[in-house]
C-alpha cells in the first residue's frame, strides 16, 4: 500500500469512527502521530473530540505545543484532564517526588495515578476511543491491528495510524506544516512525562528514551496494555 492509499484509508476510518462510534474521543499527548491525527481530525471535519492526559509533569515544550494546537485549530478544542489532587499528593508524601525511579511497581502506581485514572474519566460514556500507536514505535505494540475490543475500558479502540512508517509521520508533518513537539528535533522520538523521558542515541529503539531504566519489553504505563 502506498502513502496516499494509506492515507485515504485513515481518514475513512476516522468517519467510520465517527458514524458508527459516536460518541468517540481521541487521546492526544502531543507527539508527532497525535499532531498528525489532530490535523486528519480538523480537515476532515470528523465529529472525535479531543482530549489530553496533563499529568503535571510534562515537559515544557508539551505545553508549547498544547498552546500552539488551540491557536491552529480553533475549531478543534482540547479537553485536558488532571490527576485528583487527594491521591497524588497522598503518592508524593508517601513515596517521594521521584519514587518512581525506585521500583517498576512505584512507577506503574505513579502512572495509575497520573495517567490511568484520568483516562477512566476522559472515556466514560463514549463508546470507542482513537490513539497514535504505530506498529513500529515498540515491541510491545507489533501484534495491534486498527481496531480492537479495550475489554479494561469497555469500548472500541482504534489506532488510524498503525501501519503508518516514521518517515510517513514526518513527511505529512512537514508537507502540511503541522506544528511539532521541540523535542522531537533533540532526539526525543517518544515523549511523556519530563522526569521519564530522555533524548535517544542514533540506532536506539524510538521507546528507548522512555522509562530507560526498565526493560524494553515491558516499557508501558498501563494506557496501551490488554487486560
Amino acid at each position: 500500500m502506498n502513502f496516499e492509499e494509506k492515507l485515504a484509508e485513515t481518514i475513512a476510518l476516522l468517519h467510520k469512527i465517527a458514524g458508527e462510534f459516536s460518541p468517540a474521543v481521541f487521546a492526544n499527548s502531543f507527539g508527532a502521530e497525535d499532531m498528525v491525527i489532530t490535523d486528519l481530525i480538523a480537515k476532515s471535519q470528523a465529529n472525535i473530540d479531543i482530549f489530553s492526559l496533563d499529568t503535571g509533569r510534562l515537559p515544557a515544550q508539551t505545553y508549547a505545543l498544547m498552546q500552539k494546537s488551540a491557536e491552529q485549530y480553533p475549531s478543534q478544542p482540547i479537553k485536558v484532564f488532571f490527576p485528583q489532587t487527594a491521591a497524588t499528593e497522598n503518592f508524593v508524601n508517601q513515596h517521594g517526588i521521584n519514587a518512581f525511579y525506585e521500583s517498576v511497581e512505584l512507577r506503574k502506581a505513579c502512572c495509575q495515578i497520573r495517567k490511568i485514572e484520568p483516562l477512566k474519566r476522559a472515556l466514560a460514556g463514549k463508546k470507542a476511543w482513537v490513539t497514535g500507536l504505530r506498529r513500529e514505535q515498540s515491541p510491545t505494540r507489533t501484534d495491534l491491528g486498527n481496531q480492537e475490543y479495550d475489554s479494561g475500558n469497555g469500548l472500541e479502540k482504534f489506532n488510524p495510524l498503525i501501519e503508518w512508517t516514521e518517515k510517513e509521520v514526518w513527511a505529512y508533518l512537514r508537507d502540511n506544516n503541522i506544528p511539532y513537539n521541540a523535542l522531537h528535533d533533540q532526539h526525543y522520538p517518544s515523549i511523556g512525562c519530563e522526569p521519564c523521558t530522555r533524548a535517544i542515541s542514533i540506532g536506539e529503539d524510538v521507546r528507548a528514551g522512555r522509562w530507560w531504566w526498565e526493560d524494553p519489553a515491558n516499557k508501558e504505563c498501563g494506557l496501551h496494555v490488554k487486560k
